[in-house]
Formats: C-alpha cells, structure tokens, sequence
C-alpha cells in the first residue's frame, strides 16, 4: 500500500489527572493494537508516512506524549521526567484493559519502552525501536549541568507561559516553520515532511493571521531523562528476555552510537527474538524512508502478532479464554477420534 492511500482512523483522548492524552487509533478496533511512541519534541504525526505501509490486519494506536501536540501540559509548576512517560505506557493499558502491550516507538520513545520492558517484561510482546536504545551515557559533571539547567530554566518556562496570556510567543510563517524545524531537527527530518509534525505542533496567531507559533509546552526542552549508568541500563537489558525486539538504526545516525554495543550484545544473548538493521537515513529514518523501514518492520510483525480471527476481542483476557476454549475443543477431538480408531480395532 503506498502512502497515497491513508489508512482509516479516529481520534481518540485518554483523560487524565492534568487533562488529556490525544491520540489517533488506525484501522482495526476490535484488536489489542500496537502502541506508538513518538520522539523527544515530535508527536503522534511522526508515523504519517509509515502507517499506511504496514500490515493491515493490525491497528496502530498513536499518542502524543504530554506537552506534545494535542496532548495536555503537565500543570504550572511541574517539570516533566523521563519516567513519566514510562507511566503514560501504564496508563494506556489500564485505559483499555490491556494485560500485555505491542510497542513501536522512535528516539525518546525508544527509550521509553526500553525502560518500560525492563520493568515489565512479560507484559511485552513486541518492541520496535528506531534510533534509539538507551540515552545517551554522558560524563557526572554534565549530567550535573543538565539538572541544574533543567531546575532554572523551567522555572523560567513557567514565567514565560503565564506572560503568554498576554504577549504570544516568536510567530513565523509556515515555510518559516518547516526551515525552523528542519534545522532545529539538525536537518533529521526531510523539509518536505515538516509538515506531518507540524500539523500537531503550532498555534495560528492571533496577532498575525497569516503566522502561526510552536504550542508545545517549552519546559520540554528541560525535561529530565532517564537514568543512563551503564552498569543499570545492563540490568535493564538483562531483564528483556525473550521479547521480539527489533532495533532500526538510521546509517547518518550517531543516536545509537559504540556505547550501546555491549547492550546490544546483551539483548542478543538473552532474547532470540532479537533484531538489528541499519537503513540509509537520519535520525528520522522512519519518516523520511518509510517504504524501507516498513521492508524490516513488516515481516517482523507478522511473525509476531500474526493476524488473528476478527471475533477475538480486545481484552486479553478474553483472548486467552478463547484461546483455551479452542484448545480444549481440539484435545476433545482428539480423544473422540481416538476413541473410534481403538473401537474399530
């Protein structure tokens, strides 16, 4: 299927304590769908040129994460950690009832749903990751720097938001935008696809109707990651056994750098699902080089969320007793036509 043929979709939101997730739920409904993380700034739109590419026996559930396009700020006041998203994982589950989770996730959200696999391994049956493993492990004193940074300028985040009432932010045209993006991506993300993660990620300007402004929460930038030791992330990595995992590294690409090999070399003795492919492309390799990714990506899928009968619901638990009822009703066979043979002996 080329991208000239969208897949159907409707727009979803989660409610949450603080307001809402947004999210976008691609073809089928009466499955557990594959849930999409989406990268550090970015938002649900990152996957536009990839979904209609891969199988469609299978729905795709994009969110956007907090403070990112249609999703709601966290409250003034409240910094945004690496491990809240980890819990937005959890609470999409809890949302629908999920007892286990499909995962395809880029950057950020790669690192993400490897922390979220490392807690809760058996709840994992599926992970795609795009460029990105773990974060990246830097020296005491600049990790130092980055909390301190993070402290003070979310603080001035906070007074500029609630100026924002009042002034608005920079506006700009919207070829300004897609270069503004395209730059500020160090040139990861083609110019003509700017505008799949613009469409979620600015505001038209009151003050200037033909301009609009980025209306993603600004403290994001400040964000606090997630833990990066080395001796921990090989923990982590020892805890995902046997999930079906598959990393994709974009060629221009330094997110997954020689100090993600010894993990890498972890998950491929632990888990004999383990998959790794490097493909020609930046950063945003799945965006800008979708019909290669989804090359990998397909047959990767089938192998492991195979298509199923559309009468199986939702909820786990429903599945397996489907499941079971199927199983009890093939060993009864079994026995009967046993019985018969014996009997005409």
């Amino acid at each position: 299927m080329s991208e000239t043929m969208p897949r159907e979709y409707e727009d979803v939101r989660i409610s949450v304590p603080w307001g809402h997730i947004a999210g976008r739920w691609y073809g089928e409904r009466n499955l557990r769908p594959i849930l999409a993380i989406h990268g550090w700034l970015d938002n649900l739109g990152t996957w536009d040129t990839l979904i209609p590419l891969l199988p469609q026996h299978i729905g795709i559930f994009c969110i956007d994460l907090p403070g990112h396009g249609c999703s709601s700020h966290y409250p003034k006041g409240i910094p945004y950690h690496g491990i809240d998203y980890v819990n937005v994982i959890i609470r999409v589950m809890k949302e629908y009832k999920w007892q286990k989770v499909s995962l395809l996730a880029h950057s950020l959200g790669s690192i993400v749903c490897f922390t979220y696999a490392s807690l809760y391994p058996r709840t994992v049956d599926m992970l795609i990751a795009v460029d990105a493993i773990k974060g990246i492990n830097l020296p005491p004193e600049y990790q130092l720097k980055l909390l301190r940074t993070s402290a003070e300028k979310t603080l001035v985040e906070d007074e500029r938001t609630e100026k924002s009432i009042m002034y608005e932010p920079p506006s700009y045209t919207y070829e300004q935008l897609k270069q503004v993006l395209y730059e500020g991506s160090n040139r990861s993300v083609d110019i003509d696809n700017c505008k799949y993660l613009l469409n979620r990620n600015v505001t038209k300007s009151i003050k200037f109707p033909e301009k609009y402004f980025f209306s993603r929460d600004g403290r994001l930038k400040y964000y606090i990651p997630l833990p990066t030791q080395p001796a921990l992330i090989l923990e982590m990595a020892k805890r995902i056994k046997n999930v079906p995992y598959l990393v994709i590294k974009g060629s221009l690409s330094n997110f997954i750098g020689e100090d993600s090999n010894e993990v890498i070399a972890v998950l491929r003795q632990n888990n004999r699902h383990f998959e790794f492919h490097e493909i020609d492309g930046t950063h945003h390799v799945h965006l800008n080089n979708a019909a290669e990714c989804a090359a990998v990506i397909n047959p990767f899928i089938n192998a492991h969320r195979p298509a199923m009968p559309s009468t199986w619901a939702v909820d786990d638990d429903d599945n397996v007793a489907k499941k079971n009822a199927h199983s009890r009703r093939n060993r009864n066979g079994a026995r009967e036509r046993f019985r018969w043979l014996r009997s005409k002996l």
